[in-house]
Parts: C-alpha cells; structure tokens; sequence
C-alpha cells in the first residue's frame, strides 16, 4: 500500500448547540446529536501532503454532509470539494483520503461511519483559520463564519481531527450550504477548531 500523510489546521461547524454533544468534554465520552439530524461542514487546509510521490500541499478540502441518528447505525452521506486548483489526481486522491476510503487515520476516527459520497468536486475554496473568527466559504455552496469562541474551562476534542489533538470550540455566525442534495442554514450553532495529522498508518 502507498504511504501517505497530510496535516495542517482544521475547522468544522455543525447545528448543535455549543458544546456540540458530540464532543468529548474533560475525557467523558460524548453522546448522539443533539437534533435527530446532524447537518455539517468540515474543513481541512493542506499544509504538509503526500501520497508516494504525489504532492498534496497547499491543497483545502471541504466536506458537508448529514447523518439521522434514528437511522440504524447513524451513517453519513457526504460530498467533496476540492480546491478548483487541485489535478485531477490530487482531487481524486485527496477525496478517498478525507472520506476513509483509503483508511489509515481517516477511516478509524470518523470515515468507517461514511455509507455514501454523492460527489467530490473541485470547487473555489477559501479557509481562513484566524482564532475564533474561522471561515469555510466555497462559492457558490458554503458559508461558515465563526462568530468567537466559545468560552469554558473545560477540555473539548473532537473525533474527527482526532481526541488527541488540542481543540476548541466556537459559536458560528452562519453555516449555510446549498450542495443538493444538501442544504441547510443555521445561526448561532457550534464549530471546533483544532489541527490534524491523518497518515496511512
């Protein structure tokens, strides 16, 4: 199997209430979202990647999605998109990766619950990381904008970057997505910023 790694910084939002119930919070385990449906976007910039001799840096990715939590096994349905100046390769690459399909670190923390991925797209994406003023914005499709962060003196982490890494959590001004079959909006909800290291280990 071909090595690969990438890491960099990361932010998502979802519409829970802050703290996403998700989250584990001082080591306790979290519990099912908080709304029968749970409707997000998730972003990953690129700093440092490589898949064999495939370079991946400088890339941003950008996954949105739901699960329902009444469904039996609460499976995801997702879509990609990949920064428009991304090769077809990398694209390709890069979407396997962020949904678990080529397993290693992805596909143990979140990507074994992803039952379908209706389309990864190139899309023009921009992703600023600047401490509770976030964004994840893909023309035309998503608009997530954090408002600050969430003050607590606990300790939050999230599975999807993974419980090992420091995180936090913020209040967002919107998450909106207009990605059919995905679409959604909310205001004041939650979002987590932290960093990622996924490899194929």
């Amino acid at each position: 199997m071909t090595e690969w790694r990438i890491a960099g910084p990361y932010f998502e939002s979802c519409n829970c209430d802050p703290i996403c119930s998700c989250r584990m919070v001082d080591g306790a385990d979290g519990s099912r979202a908080q709304y029968r449906y749970c409707r997000f976007a998730v972003g990953w910039s690129v700093d440092v990647g490589r898949h064999g001799e495939i370079d991946l840096s400088g890339r941003k990715v950008v996954m949105v999605g739901y699960w329902d939590e009444d469904e039996p096994g609460a499976p995801w349905r997702v879509g990609v998109y990949v920064d428009s100046g991304a090769t077809d390769t990398q694209r390709e690459l890069l979407g396997a990766i962020v949904t678990g399909r080529l397993g290693g670190s992805p596909h143990k923390q979140y990507g074994a619950a992803i039952s379908e991925v209706l389309f990864v797209e190139p899309g023009a994406i921009e992703i600023s990381h600047d401490e509770g003023r976030q964004q994840l914005l893909v023309k035309g499709h998503v608009d997530a904008r954090a408002r600050k962060r969430f003050e607590t003196e606990s300790t939050v982490t999230c599975g999807v970057p993974g419980h090992d890494r420091a995180g936090y959590e913020v209040v967002m001004d919107v998450l909106d997505v207009k990605s059919p079959p995905f679409e959604y909006s909310y205001e004041g909800n939650c979002g987590f910023a932290a960093s990622f290291d996924y490899n194929s280990d």
